[in-house]
């Protein structure tokens, strides 16, 4: 039989994978945001966003936004694609962390 602990390093190594996936979207969609839509660029913070300096509370706003898809009216086909694709990683990283957590008390 499998054991536990393949099972969980299992779920640990997927949900890493996921985190960078949804890492290197989210630092793409900054980078096609920096050209279409400068302003939000200057309202998260782009310049610094993966800074340790970064503003939280400016992190926080594209979260946000993302997630009461504001981006639905943008012009662009190619943001609204990007917001689209972050938000479903970040939802998937999300479901992964907690799936991966209950897995380990329970394993």
């Amino acid at each position: 039989m499998i054991g536990g602990d393949i099972i969980l390093f299992a779920l640990l190594f997927v949900t890493a994978v996921n985190l960078a996936r949804c890492l290197s979207a989210l630092r793409s969609l900054l980078y096609i945001m920096r050209n279409v839509h400068p302003l939000l660029y200057q309202q998260v913070d782009g310049r610094g966003f993966f800074s340790p300096q970064g503003n939280l509370s400016k992190q926080v706003r594209l979260y946000y936004y993302i997630k009461s898809k504001e981006y639905t009216h943008h012009h662009d086909e190619l943001f609204t694609a990007k917001c689209d694709r972050v938000r479903q990683l970040f939802i998937l990283c999300v479901a992964l962390i907690v799936v991966t957590t209950v897995a380990a008390f329970i394993l």
